[in-house]
C-alpha cells in the first residue's frame, strides 16, 4: 500500500522529537534511514566517528520500530544500496509510492543542497533542536558589519531565561565569567575516571564492518567506548554532572600529559547527533548552580558553550554558506603537514593533542584552538586542508559546527567576521595552561635557537608577515607595540628561525 509520508532521518538527527517526525502516523507513514558510502568518505572520517553514527542509527531505528513505526533501513552492505542519500531517497519514494517526502534541515550545506535538487515533493522542517532558527539568526545579524558572539549569547540567555535574576539582569552581576575559567591544572588535582560504555552486539557488528570497509582511514577503533543510545548518552551526561561540572569552570582550558578528557563532558558527539536534548542540558546545569552544587563560573561557562558558541557558529554557517567555505583572508597555500595524521612530531603538545585525537577521535576546545589550530594558523596552512582534517578526525565534527570554528575562529580566514582577532599565541601560552613543555624536545624559553619552541618564532613570523592586515586591529595593538620594541637583530633572528621551520614543513620534514 502506498505510504502518505516518507520521513528521512539522517545520522545526526536521531531525536524522537525531530520536527519531521512530528504527527507521524504509524499506519500510513514510514521512516527512511540509510548508511551511505558517500557520507562516510567525502572526507576520510575517523573510523570511530563512522562507527558511532552507524551504531547510533541502528539503535535508533530499533527504538522507532519498538514504538510501532515502520522503518526502511538501508545498511551500508545492502547490495541495493546506491551509496548516496538523494538517490536512496528517490529509490524509496518510488518503491513506496510516497505522497510526500519530509525532511529536517541538514547540518551540511552540501548534503541539503543535493537533497533539495533531487526532484522530489519535499516538505522541509526547521531543526527545532536548536534555540535559534536560521531565519532568527539572519534577522539578528542583519545590518551588522561584524558579528560578536557575546551579544548574541546574551540574547539567547534572555530568550531561555537562564541564570537571570527576577529583573532580567545576569546572576552574579556579569554575563560572562570567562576570566575565571583559565586556571592551569594543579598537580594535586586529579580528573575523574572517564565513563565508558562497552559495545553491545549491534555496535560490535558495526565495528567489524567499519574495520573492514574503512581500513585506510586514519584513527584507531580499539578504544571505542562512546554512548550510542539515548539511555547511555544520558548516563554519560549524569556522570559529568556528578563528577566533572564542579571543576569544569576552573579547569576547562587546562591541558595535561596523557589526560585527554580531564573535567570535560565528552557529550558533544551525542548532542550533535541527537542523543541529548540541548534545553535539558541547560536546565540541568542551571539547577546544579541554584542548588549550590557548582560555582557560577562552571555553570555559566558550560551554558555559554552550549547556547553561545554552538548556536552562534551554526547561525554564521547558514548565513554565509556556500561562499564562506572559500574564505582565505591570509592567502595561505601551505599543505597540511603529514604529522597531523600520524602524531609523529617532536613538539610534545602537538604529539599529545594529535595522538589522543587519533586514539579517541576527541580533543577538547583548547587543544583544538590553541595547539593544533594555533600551529596551523602560525604556519599558514591552507584553510581547506586544516578544515578537512578537523572534519575528518573528530567524533563531534559536522560541517555546520566545524567549518566556522576552524575557518573563522582558528584560521581567521573569514577576515574577522566570526571573531574580532586571530587566536594566535606563542609557546608561553601552552606552558602556562599545561605540563606539556617539561617533556618536550624543544625549549619553550628559547625563540631563535635550533632547539627553540617552534611556536615562539612562528608566532612572531606570523605577526610580521601579516602586519599590513593586523596592525590596525585594536585587539592586536599591544602585540605590535611589543614587536616594535624589539631590536632589528632580534626581529631578524625570529624571522630567520621561522623561515627555517616553514622550509622544513614545505620539504615534508617533521619538526
Amino acid at each position: 500500500m502506498p505510504v502518505r509520508r516518507l520521513c528521512l532521518v539522517l545520522g545526526d538527527q536521531l531525536s524522537f522529537d525531530l520536527a519531521s517526525l512530528a504527527d507521524l502516523d504509524p499506519q500510513r507513514d514510514a521512516v527512511l534511514m540509510v548508511e551511505v558510502m558517500e557520507e562516510a568518505t567525502y572526507v576520510a572520517h575517523h573510523p570511530q566517528k563512522i562507527a558511532l553514527i552507524f551504531s547510533a542509527m541502528r539503535h535508533f531505528a530499533q527504538a522507532l520500530q519498538e514504538r510501532g513505526i515502520i522503518v526502511q533501513y538501508v545498511a551500508l552492505d545492502d547490495p541495493l544500496n546506491t551509496g548516496s542519500v538523494p538517490t536512496e531517497l528517490q529509490r524509496w519514494h518510488a518503491s513506496l509510492q510516497a505522497e510526500e517526502v519530509h525532511a529536517t534541515e541538514c547540518g551540511d550545506w552540501r548534503l541539503e543542497h543535493s537533497i533539495r535538487e533531487c526532484g522530489l515533493p519535499l516538505v522541509w522542517h526547521s531543526d527545532t533542536r536548536f534555540l535559534c532558527s536560521r531565519e532568527e539568526f539572519a534577522k539578528w545579524a542583519s545590518g551588522k558589519i561584524q558579528l560578536r558572539m557575546e551579544f548574541f549569547y546574551r540574547e539567547m540567555r534572555r530568550k531561555q531565561r537562564l541564570l537571570l535574576n527576577s529583573d532580567g539582569t545576569p546572576v552574579g552581576g556579569a554575563w560572562n565569567f570567562d576570566a575565571d575559567n583559565r586556571k592551569a591544572l594543579p598537580k594535586k588535582v586529579s580528573a575523574p575516571y572517564p565513563a565508558r560504555f562497552a559495545p553491545d552486539a549491534i555496535t560490535r557488528d558495526v565495528l567489524e564492518l567499519v574495520r573492514e570497509r574503512f581500513a585506510s582511514h586514519y584513527g584507531s577503533l580499539d578504544n571505542f567506548d562512546y554512548p550510542v543510545t539515548h539511555e547511555d548518552a544520558q548516563a554519560l551526561w549524569q556522570y559529568f554532572l556528578d563528577y566533572g561540572l564542579a571543576a569544569f569552570g576552573d579547569y576547562q582550558d587546562a591541558m595535561a600529559m596523557d589526560e585527554p578528557f580531564l573535567f570535560h563532558a565528552r557529550i558533544s558527539a551525542a548532542l550533535n547527533i541527537g542523543l541529548l536534548d540541548l534545553r535539558q542540558l541547560c536546565s540541568d546545569v542551571e539547577s546544579a548552580y541554584w542548588s549550590g552544587g557548582v560555582a557560577l563560573n562552571a555553570a555559566e561557562g558550560f551554558i555559554r558553550q552550549l547556547i553561545g558558541w554552538r548556536e552562534y557558529v551554526r547561525g554564521v554557517y547558514w548565513l554565509k554558506m556556500p561562499d564562506y567555505a572559500d574564505g582565505n583572508s591570509f592567502g595561505n597555500t601551505r599543505a597540511l603537514p603529514e604529522f597531523y595524521w600520524t602524531g609523529q612530531t617532536k613538539m610534545n603538545c602537538m604529539s599529545q593533542a594529535i595522538g589522543q585525537s587519533l586514539e579517541h577521535a576527541y580533543a577538547h576546545h583548547i587543544q583544538r584552538l590553541m595547539v593544533t589550530g594555533n600551529f596551523a594558523l602560525l604556519a599558514g596552512i591552507a584553510p581547506k586542508e586544516i578544515c578537512e582534517w578537523y572534519l575528518a578526525i573528530y567524533m563531534d565534527a559536522f560541517d555546520w559546527v566545524e567549518l566556522p570554528n576552524t575557518l573563522g575562529m582558528v584560521m581567521h580566514a573569514d577576515g574577522g567576521y566570526l571573531g574580532s582577532k586571530p587566536y594566535c599565541a606563542s609557546g608561553q601560552y601552552i606552558k602556562r595552561m599545561s605540563d606539556y613543555c617539561g617533556s618536550c624536545a624543544y625549549k619553550v624559553k628559547e625563540s631563535t635557537t635550533e632547539d627553540a619552541c617552534p611556536f615562539n618564532s612562528l608566532y612572531w613570523h606570523f605577526v610580521m608577515r601579516h602586519s599590513n592586515l593586523l596592525r590596525g586591529n585594536q585587539r592586536m595593538s599591544m602585540v605590535y607595540k611589543n614587536l616594535d620594541r624589539m631590536t632589528e637583530a632580534k626581529q631578524d633572528a625570529l624571522w630567520q628561525r621561522g623561515e627555517s621551520l616553514l622550509s622544513k614543513l614545505d620539504a615534508g620534514e617533521a619538526i
